[in-house]
């Protein structure tokens, strides 16, 4: 009895844990759907031809996302950017430099400025870019490294030690913080990311005053939309730098950042690919879908994520004009993964599967493959629309970077010397490969 009662605060503290971060995932058994056929087909329907060789039609769906869910792109918002800062010329054990810089968006005295966190790996040549947006601070995405923190100070340690970082490392996976830079660059890529609420925090009211006084010609008004923005502005400074290669640049994100990258993908056509995991609702789920976390609710607890027009429509969803499948079609055929989790019902994968099928058409009217064929089970990382579904939930683990710098491998292509490792590795005809940190794999 006395050793419970010395625990009740420990357990009161992983009660109260627990329900903070189920609000951004389902927490549970379930397990999302793997049946299609009997499901909804996605509305409106998309017409392939027009879509394929009007540009005007592009355009006027791209309008129709601004006037609903997302609000403006910030055309001409001014873009500035500042010295690069060598954190580690060594990084890694030499294997290549982690460096930063301050990168500024808007103008006036509401100007956002956030710092841009790279690690350039020392090989001969340009190297491919994956650039990511993330939930915890540049403290806690590289440990040890001492990056500068949002307040300006030179970071000592990690924000993730502790109980609370082994509590959110246990339910969001290994990657939901540290950054798996080691795993990039085996995958020859140069990595870069930067903290998304150090742009447009992340609260229900400071976020729209931060974009309403950023001071550029068109202001955001949804932190999706800032978010974007910010990818475009953090690909502005990496490809003007000559150990990037400007022609093979990828965006990543989880969560609600997988949204933020979907939208860059469109917006800013400069973008080579996109990995958007677990996007969700107002990213890659349908909005009209009945599973998972609803855009209703989104819409609800995260009003700060969407433009104050989409309140208009979580009353009938069925008035809105526009629903994802049609974001995925404006990406066409640009190469796009959406990585999901079976019992990320919140994020409803199923919904998402039938998004990528429906807008599968136009990436083949584009001249690619689309998606492949085969269920939600068949991961082809190859495919230029590529879904990959693990086991387990709304998270970050090794498998899920196993799957990413396969796609990234086989999409972005390689620096000179190196060989493809989807091109090598001994898998049955049709089979995807995986690449894992001991080498490539077949599944």
């Amino acid at each position: 009895m006395i050793w419970l009662l010395k625990r009740i605060p420990l357990l009161l503290l992983i009660v109260v844990m627990a329900l903070v971060m189920s609000n951004c995932t389902m927490l549970g058994l379930n397990y999302a759907s793997l049946a299609t056929d009997n499901k909804p087909v996605p509305q409106p329907p998309l017409d392939v031809a027009a879509f394929a060789e009007d540009s005007d039609r592009r355009d006027a769906l791209k309008q129709a996302f601004e006037d609903t869910l997302y609000g403006p792109w910030p055309e001409g918002m001014p873009v500035t950017h500042g010295d690069w800062r060598v954190v580690d010329a060594d990084y890694l054990d030499g294997r290549g430099t982690l460096e930063e810089v301050p990168i500024t968006i808007g103008s006036g005295s509401g100007a956002r400025t956030f710092r841009l966190v790279a690690a350039f790996p020392k090989t001969p040549g340009k190297s491919p870019l994956v650039i990511s947006q993330t939930f915890a601070s540049n403290c806690a995405a590289f440990p040890g490294s001492p990056v500068t923190a949002a307040d300006g100070s030179i970071c000592d340690g990690s924000e993730m030690g502790g109980f609370v970082g082994f509590l959110a490392t246990s339910i969001f996976g290994t990657y939901i913080a540290e950054v798996p830079v080691s795993r990039y660059f085996d995958a020859g890529l140069a990595y870069a990311s930067f903290y998304a609420s150090e742009l447009v925090p992340d609260r229900n009211g400071e976020a729209q005053a931060v974009m309403a006084s950023m001071g550029g010609p068109v202001n955001p008004t949804s932190a999706l939309m800032a978010w974007a923005y910010g990818f475009s502005a953090a690909l502005d400074v990496l490809e003007a730098d000559p150990r990037i290669d400007a022609n093979h640049t990828a965006l990543m994100g989880h969560s609600r950042h997988g949204k933020s990258a979907l939208i860059t993908g469109v917006w800013d056509r400069r973008v080579d690919a996109v990995i958007a995991h677990q996007s969700g609702f107002a990213g890659a789920a349908l909005s009209r879908s009945t599973t998972g976390e609803g855009l209703v609710r989104m819409a609800k607890t995260y009003p700060h994520w969407l433009a104050p027009t989409a309140q208009d429509y979580v009353e009938d969803l069925s008035a809105l004009p526009v629903d994802q499948h049609e974001l995925l079609a404006l990406l066409g055929p640009t190469p796009v993964l959406l990585g999901n989790g079976r019992r990320d019902v919140w994020s409803d994968p199923n919904s998402t599967y039938r998004a990528a099928q429906a807008a599968s058409a136009i990436y083949q009217a584009e001249g690619t493959d689309g998606l492949t064929r085969g269920g939600m089970k068949a991961y082809d990382p190859s495919a230029s629309l590529a879904f990959w579904l693990r086991p387990g939930g709304h998270s970050v683990v090794s498998e899920d970077i196993d799957a990413f710098t396969a796609f990234l491998d086989a999409h972005l292509g390689q620096p000179q010397g190196r060989e493809s490792a989807v091109q090598t590795a001994d898998c049955p005809v049709g089979s995807p490969t995986i690449i894992t940190e001991g080498g490539a794999k077949c599944p």
